[in-house]
Parts: structure tokens; C-alpha cells; sequence
């Protein structure tokens, strides 16, 4: 019982530093919106976390840090990645930012972080409530 409270709370502490990487990333994309030459960068986690989950059902347990990872392990290691899109450009200047696009994408990512936010409130709720008895 205690291992899904954990793995489903550090699930949400890493889908949680994600979306916190993600706003600092879309907050540079509009400071630069008028840098020429300036590329738009990205982060890049849900696909990775999902390809994880999907690829490694098994889980094992390691007896010695130097033995490979299996399962949950692997999950457990995602990490956000910032990519940089320098293929496009939207203006002359070589400046690849929309901020109309930027503007949205940072709303989506204030709401998806509000609602890890109250998940993992929840999740601290059940255990206290667990620990309280009620």
C-alpha cells in the first residue's frame, strides 16, 4: 500500500517539475519574443514518461546500485529534457517565437500545474487521514 502512495506522489513530483521547467522555458520564449535570431525551446517529458510505462511493465527489485534498473526504476528515472526547435523561423530575423502560441501554451501549462498541484494535495490528504485514522 505504501509503495502506490509513493510511486503515485513522486509520479506527481516529477510531472510537477516538469510543468515548473516547461514555464520557465515558455517565460524565456516571450522574453526573447523580439530577439533576432532566437530559437523557441521546448520541453519534452510526457512522451518520454509514457514510452517508460509502457516499455517496462516489469519491475524487479535492485540489491546493489550497480545492477541495471528494471520497471519502475526506469520510470522513476525521466526527466524533463529542454529541446530547442531551430528548424522554423516566423520572421526575417530568423526569430522562430508566436507569441500568440507561447500565450497559449503557458495558460495549458498553468492549468495542467494546478491541477498536479491539487492531485498531490489529495494524496497528502489520504495519507494524513491514513496516519490520523480520521
Amino acid at each position: 500500500m505504501i509503495d502506490k502512495i509513493n510511486n503515485k506522489t513522486v509520479t506527481l513530483e516529477k510531472a510537477l517539475d516538469a510543468a515548473w521547467l516547461r514555464n520557465e522555458v515558455i517565460s524565456n520564449n516571450i522574453a526573447n519574443v523580439n530577439t533576432p535570431g532566437f530559437k523557441k525551446s521546448y520541453v519534452r517529458f510526457e512522451e518520454y514518461f509514457t514510452d517508460a510505462q509502457e516499455k517496462f511493465k516489469i519491475s524487479g527489485n535492485k540489491k546493489d546500485p550497480k545492477f541495471l534498473p528494471i520497471g519502475k526504476d526506469r520510470v522513476m528515472s525521466v526527466n524533463p529534457e529542454i529541446a530547442q526547435e531551430s528548424f522554423t523561423s516566423m520572421r526575417r530575423d530568423d526569430n522562430n517565437v508566436d507569441i500568440d502560441v507561447e500565450m497559449a501554451e503557458l495558460a495549458k501549462n498553468t492549468i495542467k500545474y494546478n491541477a498536479l498541484i491539487a492531485q498531490m494535495s489529495k494524496e497528502f490528504s489520504k495519507i494524513k487521514l491514513a496516519i490520523n485514522g480520521r
